[in-house]
């Protein structure tokens, strides 16, 4: 009995060394927030900081502003919506207003800790329901990758019906000629080629290892929670609310156009589509650029939208202006729904107090009378 008490004290001090928790926590927390600044000290090195204060005091209608922040969240509800029906294929019915909640609080929290917000949405859901985290990981991981091929289906589709114009920015700049060229080479996509090759063999080699063994796990869950799609009730339901989730995402970003002098003339300019095009491109763009971990997307969200209308000739000190503006908008959003997350929260858990009490009193009563 000692000898196996020794054995669990052993084990449990060969736990991980402080510094590597230390090395794992700042490059959860710390390097986001590090590529944020970092990429906010190179955006407005670029800019005229005077220009770009004057535009943003005098040469905005905040009426525009105001209404993208509105559409936003119509977003995070159809988004709430959608996850539902993949819980309730697994068997998880959570109230609709807690799953607007888990978005709400999602987004926010991402604010603060990137990337941290889907774990806490995860865990708020299985814990309220008494679920399988694992079951509701894996569908939020299938929402995810939902997203995923969403964003690349739009970039195909930007790239044929705004091409021209892509192509000629892309050409007119040493970066854009060296990336165009380097696409053009064999070599590069046998590279390619090859590290998929080598990852594969990789995997198979230290298939036994518990690395392996994990990201098998992450696999299956992700398989798990993208598979539930086809085979669920209401997966043309899902098709319809994805579609509205980046109609929102897309909206809340045109309507903002009209906020400043210079995008909305690109909504008056013969040939954009009353600044459709403009818009997709720089929507776009900004997706995939939310895919590099900051806080809240800020920094690689606003050089990604300043680039895309840098395509049709908006200037740097007007780009940061115009996403600058917007994503405080959006910000200033969703600091007001994490707000109502935390209220509901708190209510709702005195609220469950106040009824799993009662329901012990009535136990109690029927057992007196029994």
């Amino acid at each position: 009995m000692d000898n196996k008490t020794d054995k669990k004290e052993e084990t449990s001090n060969i736990a991980e060394p402080a510094w590597k928790k230390a090395l794992g926590l700042g490059l959860r927390y710390g390097l986001p927030v590090v590529l944020t600044v970092l990429l906010v000290i190179y955006m407005f090195k670029k800019v005229n900081f005077t220009e770009m204060l004057d535009l943003i005091r005098h040469g905005v209608d905040y009426w525009w502003i105001l209404l993208a922040m509105f559409i936003s969240i119509f977003s995070h509800v159809f988004r709430a919506a959608r996850w539902r029906l993949q819980l309730k294929a697994l068997g998880i019915k959570p109230p609709f207003l807690a799953l607007c909640c888990s978005i709400f609080g999602c987004y926010a929290l991402n604010l603060v800790f990137p990337r941290l917000g889907e774990v806490w949405r995860c865990t708020y859901i299985a814990s309220s329901e008494k679920a399988s985290f694992t079951s509701v990981l894996g569908s939020m991981i299938g929402d995810r990758l939902a997203d995923t091929l969403m964003v690349f289906l739009l970039l195909l589709f930007s790239l044929v019906v705004a091409y021209p114009a892509i192509e000629a920015f892309l050409t007119k700049y040493p970066v854009g000629r060296d990336l165009v060229g380097l696409v053009a080479q064999w070599w590069f996509w046998a590279a390619i080629i090859g590290a998929a090759l080598l990852c594969w063999w990789l995997l198979r080699m230290f298939r036994h290892t518990s690395a392996v063994g994990k990201l098998k796990e992450m696999a299956l869950n992700m398989w798990k929670g993208f598979s539930v799609v086809a085979s669920m009730k209401g997966r043309w339901m899902f098709l319809w609310l994805t579609l509205c989730i980046w109609c929102c995402y897309y909206f809340q970003l045109y309507v903002a156009f009209y906020a400043f002098d210079f995008t909305r003339e690109l909504c008056h300019t013969p040939g954009l589509a009353g600044g459709l095009i403009p818009c997709l491109v720089a929507f776009v763009l900004s997706s995939i650029g939310m895919a590099i971990p900051s806080n809240g997307g800020l920094g690689p969200w606003n050089l990604a939208v300043m680039f895309g209308l840098a395509i049709y000739g908006v200037s740097d000190a007007q780009g940061t202006a115009f996403s600058m503006l917007q994503w405080s908008g959006q910000t200033v959003m969703l600091i007001i729904l994490g707000i109502f997350t935390m209220i509901y929260i708190s209510v709702s858990r005195k609220g469950g107090r106040r009824a799993a009490s009662l329901a012990d009193k009535t136990i109690e009563e029927a057992e007196t009378l029994s």
